[in-house]
């Protein structure tokens, strides 16, 4: 380290004589020695820091299997740019066939489009790692890892090429990473470089990011800083880590390294407050950075808690906050900080480039769609395919075939006479729902004419044209279940008008109650248009029937949880002291003093509105039962409308609503959907009833019996 730092003194023209230089070298051979240590890794602004650190990021993969003969599947991992990268390891998890011949069997790496390494298989069986150095001159900003290869089977000592059976497979596991070593850039006085290290995926995995509010923040304080939190939510690639929404008096913010400091300008640590030009202020907000005590802070305030607000919007918005190269961003009531409003149109574009396969036999390529989280797929979807391929093929053996999840959907054989412009059209499965999010693969059977494999790894080839894509029409997801939040509080990928009932005095457990609450809203959340409100007691009538309401905290905490137990799943005793036992589950006094719920209920004030309640007697038991819908992951394990968290963590699920719609009118249009030909038979019974007695009433008045009947009476 010493000498290094000699090196940089001398290129930039120090020179070191006499006294001067015998007592460096004396200094050098002690620190050698270890006598003493000199600090050469301080971040100094605009240089790297000389210490060398490292950052593993898994690869966004669950495990997969392959089958085939020939077999691929795609990866991707990112780097920051504020990294300086010396080195870069992939470590892969794998197992191949207990058939296949290690001898002829190979897989290969691709980085890029560009083939990097290639390996056999160990001789054994069973689960086999493989640590792989990538090339420096191959990494990008995002990086996608391509692993290919021909998993061969063996007859006895014959070490030649069996027919593809389904013994034919590769099997990645999930926990594949790349492994960074570094040297960081620490951020310059430019908006743009603190939001690029404050959202860094190693500096959030580090715990190194907070945002701060007051010790008691006032309602428009914490809606500033949840469309802050849920901006940042959005953009974080990993599945188990999140930025604290916190105080500056807690652990995680004196540790923390990169600070977004966010509250109204009366609430501001002096010292923060002496970096503003109040003046400014009086029809402004402000962001502003400021490097202190090694220490990296983003200040934003304002007088006014609506340019507060707005503030909060414009760091929601990644494009504006990329975008910004000044230290200090002023923002205006005429500011425009909202993100595009994004309306889901039906139409998804499978790949926006070319999509090029080479090689013989089986090649495919996986592309993956995403509807808004408050819509299903629904009937009369289809998905088109513009695609050319080789003429060098034995067309009697070629085709395509379309799968949805890995369910085949339709084929088509391949022809010479469409080589240069084919198309193929399936539709998706009727009356199968496919969630929020699922799988198209394209797969092509690539056969040669004359020979069972080709010498050419570049031909025979196929290529999907960047048209090709798929027409998903979606109605909205009406069930009322955590299988589906935070549909509810969400529409076309915005906030659909939230109001949170906090606590009136915050303690920690409640700032990370939010932090959990917010962080999953945010992940779904790719607008910043919707509003979120917060209110210390009871809002208003108006204001509850149109909106869906977040509730947490204990009772104790607040009067609007206890005016609500009646209607809990889990309810309090007429004390508030502990949960009492129901229809789901039997609950003794002490357990029930400490277990947190979250549960999902119809709103009472609106039946097509959403209520979410997280609660328990203390609210370190709320924050537990937050922990169970922070992240996708916890919440995918979840079917019901309720949630409970005991002390040794064990989690349950129930169900409690017969119905679960909130929506009677999808309700309904689903009932006669399914039931469409009784309606029809129904119909045509009424038909004929009403018929027969007009039929009736006209051959009794044309005999005269009605005429009698009136006489009769007279």
């Amino acid at each position: 380290m010493f000498v290094n730092k000699f090196f940089i003194n001398k290129q930039n023209g120090i020179k070191l004589n006499g006294i001067s230089n015998w007592l460096f070298w004396g200094l050098a051979v002690l620190a050698l020695l270890g006598g003493i240590g000199i600090n050469a890794s301080c971040p100094v602004t605009g240089q790297a820091t000389s210490k060398l650190q490292t950052y593993t990021q898994p690869f966004q993969n669950s495990t997969t299997t392959l089958s085939g003969d020939s077999v691929e599947a795609n990866m991707y991992f990112i780097k920051m740019d504020y990294w300086q990268v010396k080195k870069v390891t992939i470590n892969l998890n794998f197992q191949v066939s207990q058939l296949a011949n290690r001898a002829t069997s190979d897989i290969t790496l691709s980085l890029n489009g560009t083939k990097f390494y290639s390996f056999r298989p160990k001789n054994q069986t069973g689960l086999q790692t493989k640590t792989i150095e990538a090339p420096l001159r191959l990494i990008q900003g995002e990086n996608q890892l391509k692993i290919s290869g021909q998993i061969l089977n063996k007859k006895g000592n014959q070490s030649y090429q069996l027919a593809q059976t389904p013994a034919n497979w590769l099997t990645i596991y999930s926990g594949a990473n790349a492994n960074f070593e570094y040297r960081l850039q620490p951020p310059t006085t430019a908006i743009k470089s603190f939001y690029a290290h404050f959202s860094g995926t190693d500096t959030i995995a580090n715990a190194n990011s907070v945002i701060t509010l007051p010790q008691q923040a006032s309602n428009a304080e914490l809606t500033a800083g949840m469309y802050a939190l849920t901006g940042e939510a959005r953009t974080i690639t990993t599945e188990n880590t999140q930025i604290p929404v916190t105080t500056t008096n807690t652990t995680a913010a004196k540790q923390a390294d990169y600070h977004l400091v966010m509250a109204t300008y009366q609430h501001l640590p002096k010292v923060f407050q002496q970096q503003l030009d109040r003046q400014r202020l009086q029809e402004h907000s402000v962001i502003k950075t400021y490097t202190h005590g090694g220490k990296y802070y983003l200040i934003v305030s304002a007088l006014d808690t609506k340019l507060l607000q707005k503030a909060g919007r414009f760091i929601a918005n990644q494009e504006l906050m990329q975008e910004t190269t000044a230290d200090t961003k002023y923002i205006s009531n005429s500011t425009q900080t909202f993100t595009s409003e994004l309306q889901y149109g039906g139409k998804t574009q499978l790949t926006t480039s070319d999509d090029y396969l080479t090689g013989a036999k089986h090649q495919s390529s996986t592309y993956f769609v995403s509807l808004p989280v408050d819509r299903t797929n629904a009937d009369g979807s289809k998905i088109r395919l513009h695609f050319r391929y080789a003429k060098n093929l034995d067309f009697k053996r070629s085709l395509i075939t379309v799968y949805v999840n890995d369910s085949a959907l339709g084929s088509k054989r391949l022809t010479a006479a469409r080589a240069n412009n084919d198309e193929l059209t399936v539709s998706l499965p009727k009356g199968k729902a496919l969630g929020h999010s699922f799988t198209i693969r394209v797969a092509f059977d690539l056969e040669m004419k004359g020979k069972t494999q080709s010498d050419n790894a570049q031909t025979p080839w196929a290529l999907i044209s960047s048209d090709s894509e798929a027409t998903i029409k979606s109605k909205p997801v009406a069930d009322l279940l955590f299988t589906n939040y935070p549909y509810l509080f969400l529409k076309n990928s915005t906030f659909n008008h939230i109001a949170v009932v906090r606590p009136r005095n915050l303690t920690g457990n409640d700032f990370q109650t939010l932090t959990n609450i917010f962080n999953l809203i945010g992940t779904y959340a790719q607008s910043n248009t919707g509003t979120i409100q917060f209110y210390t007691h009871k809002p208003s009538k108006t204001v509850l029937k149109n909106s869906n309401v977040i509730a947490f905290g204990t009772p104790k905490q607040s009067a609007f949880i206890r005016s609500l137990n009646p209607k809990l799943y889990f309810k309090y005793n007429q004390h508030f002291t502990g949960f009492l036992s129901n229809e789901k589950l039997s609950v003794e006094k002490t357990y029930g003093q400490n277990i947190g719920t979250a549960q999902l209920l119809r709103s009472p004030y609106n039946q097509r509105s959403g209520l979410l309640v997280v609660t328990a007697v203390k609210s370190s038991d709320v924050y537990r039962a937050s922990t169970q819908i922070n992240f996708q992951r916890n919440i995918a394990q979840y079917q019901g409308d309720a949630i409970v968290v005991d002390h040794d963590n064990n989690h349950y699920d129930y169900r409690f609503k017969k119905h679960q719609t909130v929506n009677d009118g999808v309700n309904v249009k689903t009932v006669v959907q399914k039931n469409s030909k009784l309606v029809v038979y129904l119909g045509i019974a009424l038909l004929i009833i009403i018929i027969i007695l007009l039929a009736g009433f006209l051959i009794m008045r044309k005999s005269g019996l009605l005429e009698r009947k009136e006489r009769h009476h007279e």
